[in-house]
Order: structure tokens, then sequence, then C-alpha cells
């Protein structure tokens, strides 16, 4: 993986977890691995075997963890004010909401709003068919939109 790749990666690890230290130390734990595995000839092949490891590192810690109570979410349609809306949000507000978001919409969501994989590429980290991956972005984006709208209202036209 290369070096201008690596921050991404702790995004990614951010958006996922939701909280700095764990972030860390998924990024860490993900990197070490990689490191081995190249030491021992078995280099990881492309840079998504990185976030594919992360997600499953982030999934099995977030499952150690108390565990969000499922709950019917408002939905509103995505609006043309919803990017200056995300850029009112701290980042750690976007992790603390993707974070909370059930599976597999939270590592959909997470991808997604990096904006820096294709959807083939979303679609071979997660593991998902076209129809779960389009549903769960589809799905999340709504309720995400729903959240922005009370959490960081957009600019009114005067």
């Amino acid at each position: 993986m290369a070096a201008h790749n690596l921050p991404q990666l702790y995004r990614f690890c951010f958006l996922m977890c939701g909280q700095q230290a764990e972030a860390e130390q998924v990024f860490q734990d993900t990197v070490r691995e990689a490191a081995f595995l190249a030491a021992n000839g078995d280099a990881p092949s492309d840079r998504l075997w990185f976030f594919r490891e992360a997600r499953w590192r982030c999934l099995a810690l977030a499952a150690k963890g108390v565990q969000p109570e499922a709950l019917s979410q408002e939905t509103a349609e995505i609006t043309e004010s919803a990017p200056e809306q995300i850029a009112q949000l701290e980042p750690e507000q976007l992790a603390a909401w993707i974070s909370a978001a059930p599976e597999p919409q939270r590592s959909a969501l997470a991808l997604y709003y990096l904006d820096e994989f294709s959807y083939r590429e979303i679609l071979s980290i997660t593991e998902l068919k076209l129809p779960e991956l389009s549903a769960a972005i589809s799905s999340g984006r709504r309720e995400f939109q729903a959240w922005l709208n009370a959490s960081a209202p957009a600019a009114t036209l005067e």
C-alpha cells in the first residue's frame, strides 16, 4: 500500500469505529499484519486487502462493545445542500453517526463517504451483492440526510 493511501485507511477505521483510540488500534494492527505477511513473502496483493482486513477488525472490535439498539430511523430526501451540511460537521460527528449504523450499512457508508472507491471496489471490500450495497447506501444516505437536517441545518436563502 502506498504511503498516500494510509490516511484513507485511518479515516476508514475512524468512521467504522467512531473513536480515535479504537481506530488507531485497528489501523496499527492492520499495518502490522501486512508487514508480517510481507516479511514472510506473502505481501497483500492490493490496497483493497488493507480495507477488507481493517473492516473485519473493526467489526470484531464493535462486536465486543455495547451494541446499539435497532431503531427505525427517520429519512429525508437527499438535498443539494448535503455537501455544505456535511462540511459543517466535525469529523467526530460523522464518525459517531456512521459507526452507530448497523452492518452492512456502516461499512458501505464509511467507504462511500471516503469518496475513494468505485462501486465495484466497495462490493469487493464489503462482500455484498449489488442490490444489497445499493439498498445500504440508499437507505443510509436518506437516514443520514434526516440527521443532517436536524444537526446541521442548511443555510436558508433570505
